[in-house]
């Protein structure tokens, strides 16, 4: 055992050849560690010394031998062979990998967090302003199409399947595989940090979920991202609601049933666990926990938003919906307005209320002058993930993509000077829905009736941005219904429902803002500057737009204000700008074809074995595109 100051720490595990553990393209993390430290990437630094060149291979963990399995897991594996074609199979405790690690370290401070990551982990570091920058291995983005949900009968007729559902099924026995699978790696890599935290700030709907995971990084994320216990809550914690095995460094058994890669996310609602293996981003762990509080919240009757919110000095509170890169973390962290969180709510009939103790910021291209509150909560305890800084000051150059675009920053919510805690608040006077329109021909702003904000909320029209996903290099035209597809468990119109409820029993505003590309479609026009999609902002929040006169848009039929302060005119009428006045009517009717394309997978839907059709007037708030139009926009 070595000693850490006056920590009991075990010795770093010693391997005699690096590991060579399959991902998901066959390539292997010996090669990956070769990219990552490869010319200015080593360790992310840009000007790496001879001396500083350290192989990342190190890391690897040997891959597991079975023949270190203990007696009871051997029994257990032909126990679960001998029933896994029994209808409802439903493991006891015979078939239960057991977490049996040689060292537990349980709720460690930040600064303990750091230094178990430096002195364990190869590949993180203390930047200038004291924040640590560390490496997610080969995923840098969430794996959508690896998420698998376990359908058996105390929720499959709850549950959103098939097309357009996020969710991929899986049965409880090849949940079970992979849970051994990844307790058998927590208990060979001879150290496991456990987190225990609290998630959603309204006290009648909080719930205690546990974190068991083998890096030190990972615990520090997820302690900056839950709520994080007071001490006399984690005296009295007990036993909680949902528990997370991250056993990310490890693959998954390809040839297993359901799975496709060795990446798998799998969640069991039963059991109310998650398994990760395969993926070491760990933005997984955080949106695998608003998964599941998607499915408890509408359970009673809460609404789960993936949205910011921000409050007014009158009390008035904005929702932010947006996926990312549409700046619904920038737009909702605003210094003249209380943040009460920048990604994920509930609507209660007491209020809003964030789910999160902390926040989840983009960093490519920051900067402390368009974003200072994002930019200086970067500091001791945050965590920047595939950043690169210089080797030697160690400052970030936050323009670098050269990892990936999709370089993160988390941090607790009090980094934010003007968050409101506790992160609570009344009901919202604004719902604004943003989109990164790629096609360039929808308004920068338009006023919504609650049957459109119900049409568009359950759209979720955007564009994927560079970095967010595997392999998506530049902005893509997409839906994401909710703004937030990823992680619904529910069909979408479960959602909507309980939106437009609260909207129309609290007189909210809603709103559609484009932040994407105006005067022409990508590569042809320009992004929409964030000086004026502020003052939109900032004129919805004073009432003052409210107040402005409104015209009607072809085809989609949006209320679009005549002047807004701030906000040059022509920029509020998007075909001003097209030169080709052809092309812009062309590419709206394409993008309203696409829209009412996209809306068919939703039309009619089965719950509890129920056929259920959306209402014809929220079909009817939708596009206006003929059959020819719709032919010919599609061909």
């Amino acid at each position: 055992m070595a000693s850490l100051v006056g920590i009991s720490v075990a010795a770093p595990h010693a391997l005699a050849a690096p590991c060579a553990a399959s991902s998901k393209d066959g390539s292997s993390l010996e090669a990956q560690s070769r990219v990552l430290k490869g010319g200015a990437r080593l360790a992310h630094a840009k000007v790496a010394r001879p001396s500083q060149r350290r192989s990342h291979s190190k890391t690897c963990v040997a891959a597991f031998d079975p023949t270190t399995h203990s007696r009871e897991s051997t029994r257990a594996g032909d126990a679960l062979e001998k029933v896994k074609n029994i209808p409802d199979f439903a493991p006891d405790d015979i078939f239960v990998a057991k977490l049996k690690p040689q060292e537990v370290l349980r709720n460690l401070s930040v600064a303990e967090l750091y230094e178990q990551a430096i002195a364990q982990e190869e590949g993180n570091f203390i930047v200038s302003t004291g924040a640590l920058a560390t490496l997610s291995g080969q995923k840098t983005g969430r794996s959508p199409k690896d998420k698998r949900v376990v359908k058996e009968r105390n929720h499959a007729e709850d549950l959103w399947w098939g097309k357009g559902s996020p969710n991929y099924e899986m049965d409880e026995y090849t949940f079970m595989v992979n849970r051994e699978r990844a307790i058998d790696y927590l208990n060979t890599v001879g150290k496991v940090y456990v987190q225990d935290m609290l998630l959603g700030w309204d006290p009648k709907l909080q719930i205690k979920v546990r974190i068991v995971c083998a890096r030190a990084y990972h615990a520090l994320f997820m302690h900056n991202m839950c709520i994080r216990p007071t001490q006399e809550q984690l005296d009295n914690f007990g036993e909680p609601v949902f528990t997370i095995y991250n056993a990310g460094h490890f693959p998954v058994n390809r040839l297993s049933k359901f799975m496709t890669s060795t990446t798998s996310v799998d969640m069991d609602l039963n059991r109310m666990e998650m398994v990760i293996l395969g993926t070491e981003y760990a933005g997984e762990m955080k949106k695998g926990l608003f998964s599941l509080m998607n499915y408890l919240m509408p359970k009673q009757g809460v609404l789960s938003l993936h949205s910011g919110a921000n409050e007014g000095k009158n009390g008035d509170v904005s929702l932010f919906f947006g996926l990312s890169g549409t700046g619904k973390t920038t737009l909702s962290t605003d210094p003249h307005r209380l943040l009460i969180g920048d990604d994920e709510h509930t609507w209660s009939d007491d209020g809003v209320a964030n789910i999160e103790g902390g926040c989840y910021a983009k960093c490519i291209n920051l900067s402390r002058e368009k974003e200072p509150d994002i930019y200086n909560a970067i500091r001791f305890g945050a965590v920047l993930e595939n950043v690169v800084f210089d080797a030697h000051t160690r400052v970030v150059d936050y323009d670098d993509g050269s990892i990936t675009e999709n370089t993160r920053a988390s941090y607790p919510i009090e980094y934010i000077p003007n968050a409101k805690i506790p992160c609570t608040a009344g009901h919202a006077t604004n719902v604004i829905l943003l989109t990164c329109d790629a096609f360039g021909v929808l308004p920068p702003v338009s006023k919504l009736t609650l049957e459109q904000a119900m049409y568009h909320f359950i759209s979720g029209y955007t564009a994927k941005v560079a970095g967010t996903e595997m392999g998506i290099t530049e902005p893509e035209a997409t839906f994401s219904a909710c703004f937030g597809a990823a992680f619904l468990m529910w069909h979408p119109y479960k959602y909507a429902k309980l939106l437009a409820d609260r909207m129309k029993r609290h007189g909210t505003t809603a709103w559609l803002v484009n932040t994407g590309w105006t005067g022409g479609s990508y590569g042809v026009g320009s992004r929409m500057s964030i000086k004026s999609t502020r003052a939109i902002i900032d004129a919805i929040h004073d009432g003052s737009l409210l107040k402005e006169e409104f015209v009607t848009t072809p085809v989609f039929g949006l209320q679009v204000p005549t002047k807004c302060n701030g906000v040059p005119t022509d920029v509020l009428q998007p075909e001003t700008l097209w030169p080709d006045k052809a092309k812009y009517q062309e590419t709206l009717e394409k993008l309203g074809a696409l829209f009412v394309k996209n809306f068919t997978k939703f039309e009619e839907f089965d719950i509890g074995g129920e056929t259920t059709r959306i209402p014809d007037e929220v079909l009817a708030a939708g596009p206006a595109v003929t059959k020819q139009q719709l032919a010919r926009a599609l061909r």
